[in-house]
């Protein structure tokens, strides 16, 4: 049986919610095959990230070549990419691989407070990652530190949808998720039309992972095949799927789970 390949590059999360360890599940439960390059080994769990060591630039492009020599990649998904030395690493590696379907999903700080990206991080990432990405997908505060202004609305987030386009993704999707209220809104941008994702929200208090499954479901279905809009669309069901089915694990925020 021949089904997709799918990588992810990005951190290891000892608690198993998020980062790699999300991914790969994710990726099983769409009917692919996960591969990977570990950016970062961190130390946490539900309540915190503890510690972390970010690998050399060398051995995270050594991870890339591997995978790229053996294997036929489908789509790629970017996340915890640490510092700017790796982005641009594995940005020239991308592009010389021709990666095709890259997700980038910008991961600047954890949802505990601690900073997973450096500070010259999103500017490698705007020159190196982006004009290769298929989609680009900021949460509000991650929008807000590449456009360089606030993102507390919806109309701020079409404004900053409009703005990050133009740094070279095909589609951007920034995430709602963060506003607060009773539904959730998500809006896509292509250069032309701007398509809202609304939803009730899910309530439950773990959510630990959220945007790492987001986006490795957006890198499965187009993988897959699906177009864009289809995939965006469908990935956002995946992951409130994954809320629902939220696990109570932890003395914190319990992981999400892809089924």
């Amino acid at each position: 049986m021949i089904i997709p390949v799918v990588l992810t590059v990005a951190g290891s999360d000892s608690g198993g919610g998020a980062g790699i360890q999300a991914d790969i599940k994710t990726f099983h439960s769409l009917g692919t095959h996960g591969v990977c390059a570990v950016t970062s080994v961190t130390s946490q769990n539900t309540v915190s990230v503890d510690s972390r060591y970010d690998l050399p630039a060398r051995v995270v492009e050594s991870q890339l070549e591997a995978v790229f020599g053996d294997f036929e990649v489908a789509a790629v998904k970017t996340g915890m990419l640490a510092n700017a030395e790796v982005v641009r690493a594995v940005g020239r590696t991308l592009a010389r691989h021709g990666a095709p379907n890259l997700v980038v999903d910008p991961v600047i700080i954890s949802s505990s407070g601690r900073p997973l990206l450096d500070e010259d991080g999103p500017e490698a990432m705007a020159e190196c990652l982006l004009p290769l990405a298929e989609f680009f997908t900021p949460n509000l505060q991650e929008a807000a530190a590449f456009t360089g202004f606030p993102v507390k609305d919806l109309e701020g987030m079409r404004e900053a949808a409009r703005s990050l386009r133009e740094l070279g993704p095909r589609y951007v999707v920034v995430k709602g998720g963060h506003l607060g209220g009773s539904e959730t809104v998500d809006v896509l941008y292509d250069g032309e039309r701007m398509t809202e994702f609304r939803g009730a929200r899910i309530d439950t208090e773990d959510d630990h992972g959220t945007g790492c499954v987001y986006s490795a479901s957006l890198a499965a279905r187009l993988a897959r095949g699906e177009p864009p809009v289809a995939a965006a669309a469908g990935a956002r069901e995946d992951t409130l799927r994954a809320l629902r089915g939220s696990l109570r694990l932890g003395r914190g925020r319990g992981p999400v789970h892809p089924s």
